[in-house]
């Protein structure tokens, strides 16, 4: 007699009975399905979007174990504990784990006890372990942060190339690549380069309605930064800057007035690197002043304000680190201080890699787009939406442009005088003498130059006005400086973009900040998306008691407090007062195994508050 295959789950009934929730986001059921069925994709989705659930529900669902790819040690202990959490039978393989662990992990893969498995790149393309897992049931392979398989995107790493591998060794199983930060031409490369060309591309809107975005010209950084700080006290954050020395002072001056501020950089100790990240998962109120390394994977949840106190290196870096912020649906903040010299660094930058030129070329138009938008007169994320190709983007209605809308002033007839006196002076000049030129400074100025028709077309406009000018036709890549022995030159940008300001088809337009219009900090915080705070007043005190048993727990069990259960569970729970197992498992992030885990101490703890 023939035993009938087994039916597959279902994946909605798995979302409710594993994690807990009633119904898919966005295009997470359609991924979802697809993936069941046995297709590849690629999937662009936000920070904070829910691109794990596209892959995790599949594994659960396929027979077989899912294998995840992921470079990030953190995010791979991060996502093995919360699924652990929900009865998930997870693991992960990576350069962390003693011997013994390691073992314990693939003795779990072949006998079948694994659901899904972490490696990274390095460790599934090492040795036998791709012949070894050829020997299993695969349910899948999931790609994460695939961006990086492109020289074209933000965070290049070269042995993401190999991962093309798995299309020649698999080419039955389906494989998911995934990434947050992805613009079209960096797309297209991560479907050649890992075989997905003929595979559907899922593009979910780059939306995050809870957060606020705030962008400031830096006017004593230090200064600024303790202002936005402030009204901010207690609540948990990151705070980036571009070099370890600038996280080192920063975190010391943040300390001393009072804050709970750590340093994380890869000049710590690795001892010291792990207790800041364990403080951060840990508690609620820490805030981290780090390089680009931090945060990249961890799945913290209650993350109310991301601040760059020196820009990103890109519009995708700048999207994906303020998408670390409220990552539970509640209002964040992602908050950025820049200047020009901040561009001429990130330029300089560049230049010392030594990348390709065509490489190179790409990289630098991206730095000028991110600062073309930090000076922009249009929604911050609006004009990031579009980046990523949602061209209807709508404004967000409480960005900072949103809520104090700048004044627009014509200056295209300026800019005009300004290509029109660097065309003439053949790049010659930096931008202390050409703003001379400008202004008709006689000091240092041989006769030929006094006689050009620019020299001295712009008296009349001061040389704070030229500079702002200068610095908005550098960020919108209609100027370029040119290394000369340390003194930058500047000369012509993008020539088709030139000549239409010349011949007046491009309007320039500068901004500049209505009267009255706060500088420092201390946003309305008002946002389209979730509440101010996550409890009234009525039910603080059992949304307390709950905190306070999560973190007890968390600590016996050696994991985060928010892979046991997340502030916005918890805030239900003490809305709602449920008195029975039942009503408990209605609420979203209460799975099956949450609720056989934790069901009974839940319950006593919202019957002893009456």
């Amino acid at each position: 007699m023939t035993t009938a295959p087994a039916m597959a789950p279902d994946p909605l009934e798995v979302l409710a009975e594993v994690f807990g929730y009633g119904s898919f986001r966005g295009p997470q059921a359609e991924i979802v399905g697809h993936v069941v069925g046995g297709g590849s994709a690629l999937v662009l989705m936000p920070t904070g979007g829910g691109k794990s659930l596209c892959y995790q529900i599949p594994a659960l669902c396929r027979p077989g174990t899912g294998v995840v790819i992921s470079p990030l040690i953190a995010l791979m202990d991060d996502q093995v504990a919360a699924l652990r959490q929900a009865g998930v039978r997870a693991a992960a393989l990576h350069s962390a784990q003693g011997p013994e662990q390691a073992q314990a992990a693939w003795k779990a893969l072949r006998s079948g006890e694994l659901d899904l498995v972490y490696l990274s790149p390095e460790r599934l393309l090492a040795g036998d372990c791709l012949d070894r897992l050829a020997e299993l049931p695969i349910a899948l392979f999931a790609i994460d942060e695939a961006h990086c398989v492109s020289q074209w995107g933000h965070d290049f790493r070269p042995e993401y190339l190999q991962l093309a591998v798995l299309a020649e060794r698999f080419p039955t199983i389906p494989r998911l690549a995934l990434t947050a930060t992805a613009d079209g031409r960096t797309r297209e490369d991560i479907r050649q380069r890992l075989r997905l060309q003929d595979d559907r591309v899922f593009l979910a809107s780059f939306d995050r309605p809870n957060i606020t975005y705030l962008v400031r010209e830096k006017e004593g950084p230090g200064a600024q930064l303790q202002a936005f700080l402030a009204p901010r006290k207690g609540e948990a954050g990151i705070v980036y800057a571009r070099s370890r020395q600038r996280v080192d002072r920063l975190a010391q001056e943040l300390a001393a007035a009072g804050f709970d501020a750590l340093a994380y950089h890869a000049g710590l100790d690795p001892q010291r690197r792990s207790a800041v990240l364990e403080r951060f998962r840990r508690d609620s109120g820490v805030i981290v002043v780090a390089t680009i390394a931090f945060g990249m994977g961890i799945d913290k949840p209650d993350v109310r304000f991301v601040i760059h106190a020196d820009p990103p290196a890109a519009i995708e870096a700048y999207w994906q680190e303020v998408g670390r912020a409220g990552r539970d649906g509640r209002p964040a903040e992602g908050i950025t201080l820049y200047g020009a010299s901040d561009l001429a660094w990130a330029l300089e930058r560049l230049r010392r890699r030594e990348l390709p030129e065509a490489i190179a070329q790409t990289q630098a138009h991206k730095i000028r787009q991110m600062y073309a938008m930090f000076e922009g007169t249009v929604c911050r994320a609006a004009a990031v939406r579009r980046y990523f190709g949602e061209i209807d983007a709508d404004p967000c209605g409480q960005c900072d442009l949103c809520l104090h809308p700048p004044q627009s002033i014509d200056a295209t007839q300026m800019a005009q005088k300004l290509l029109s006196a660097v065309h003439r002076l053949g790049g010659r000049l930096g931008r202390g003498r050409l703003i001379d030129h400008l202004r008709g400074v006689t000091k240092a100025v041989n006769e030929h130059e006094a006689a050009m028709s620019t020299f001295g077309v712009g008296r009349d406009v001061s040389a704070a006005a030229w500079r702002d000018l200068l610095d908005q036709l550098m960020f919108e890549g209609l100027l370029v400086e040119h290394a000369n022995d340390g003194r930058p030159l500047v000369g012509l940008g993008e020539p088709v973009e030139v000549r239409a300001v010349y011949r007046g088809d491009r309007r320039v337009d500068t901004r500049r900040a209505p009267p009255g219009q706060e500088a420092t900090g201390g946003s309305a915080r008002r946002r389209r998306g979730g509440d101010a705070d996550p409890v009234d007043g009525a039910n603080q005190g059992l949304f307390d008691a709950l905190r306070g048993w999560r973190r007890a727990e968390a600590a016996r069990q050696h994991v985060p407090p928010y892979v046991i259960f997340h502030d916005q569970t918890l805030a239900d729970i003490a809305a709602s007062r449920p008195t029975s197992r039942d009503a408990l498992s209605a609420i979203g992030g209460v799975g099956r195994g949450k609720l056989d885990r934790y069901g009974d101490s839940v319950l006593e703890i919202v019957r002893a508050s009456g």
